[in-house]
């Protein structure tokens, strides 16, 4: 039973080193070579020259992908990853250009395999700018280089040198070598031996509460009701030129105003200054304080 066992593994596992076996065995392409098979790809939509352009280089996909085997990840998954990179690298190279596709597709196979393992290293965001990128990927091969092999934080020596090496803010690399230090954790674990409760339960619920909510809201009704019968005691202009200027995002200039309204822009500002001082006479005499109502006062 034993030995079946371990034959049926052998078997799952035979497909893979297949495939990096053959992987490996195709020839290297010349540049002339490399470079007629891209043409023919990109003028003629030749599939055959695609195929031959991309299984040379598959032995680079294998390459690149070793390098990030210590992050965890299925190797195979790497691999694909890698086969993505190379056909987007062979959907946009320019041969025209003069550069190797060798070269280029290096690039597409190595950025696709880090975007996988950024997205699959950890349940938690690990880093979205350059700079986050650059810091997790070089992060630990710095450490090896000045001899830091620790887990946790860096001392204040490492850390500012890492900082400077990277062009990153030092508070940055601090955290990402907690990140890299940490493991994901359920928030459904229990938080300690005795099960009583779980770390969820010490996540703060930034949400206000119902009684809030419904203050806020009463008071949002009550501010509305003042605003609109203070604009009532004004005129059809007055009224049009403070909803325009006052009342909305993206406030309309004087001088577009006085265009529609077949006036100055001075005319404009001066009817809103004193659309202004009686609005504020108004909501003084309905709520006693014109600020509740959000109303920018005259002046």
């Amino acid at each position: 039973m034993a030995q079946t066992s371990q034959t049926a593994s052998r078997r799952s596992v035979d497909p893979d080193r297949a495939f990096m076996k053959t992987a490996m065995a195709v020839p290297l392409l010349e540049r002339e070579e490399e470079l007629e098979l891209a043409i023919a790809w990109k003028d003629e939509r030749d599939e055959q020259a695609l195929h031959k352009l991309t299984t040379a280089y598959m032995r680079l996909v294998i390459a690149v992908a070793a390098k990030f085997k210590h992050y965890g990840l299925p190797f195979a998954d790497l691999v694909q990853e890698g086969n993505i990179g190379l056909m987007q690298a062979a959907a946009r190279f320019e041969p025209e250009r003069g550069v190797r596709f060798s070269t280029y597709a290096a690039w597409w196979i190595r950025s696709s395999i880090q975007d996988y393992v950024l997205r699959n290293w950890s349940i938690v965001r690990t880093g979205t700018t350059a700079a986050q990128k650059s810091l997790f990927f070089n992060l630990r091969r710095l450490r090896a280089l000045i001899r830091d092999t620790g887990s946790g934080a860096l001392s204040p020596e490492n850390r500012a040198y890492v900082a400077q090496a990277l062009k990153v803010g030092e508070d940055d690399v601090d955290s990402m070598a907690a990140r890299l230090s940490a493991v994901d954790r359920s928030l459904n674990a229990p938080f300690t031996e005795e099960g009583d409760g779980e770390w969820q339960d010490l996540l703060a619920d930034e949400r206000p509460d119902p009684e809030a909510a419904v203050m806020d809201e009463r008071d949002t009704s009550r501010r509305k009701a003042w605003l609109a019968d203070a604009m009532d005691r004004l005129s059809a202009r007055e009224r049009h030129i403070i909803a325009q200027r006052r009342l909305t995002d993206d406030s309309v200039t004087l001088e577009k105003l006085g265009e529609e309204l077949g006036i100055s822009k001075e005319r404009v500002r001066q009817i809103e200054h004193q659309a202004l001082i009686k609005l504020k006479k108004a909501l003084t005499e309905i709520t006693g304080d014109p600020e509740e109502a959000g109303l920018i006062p005259a002046g």
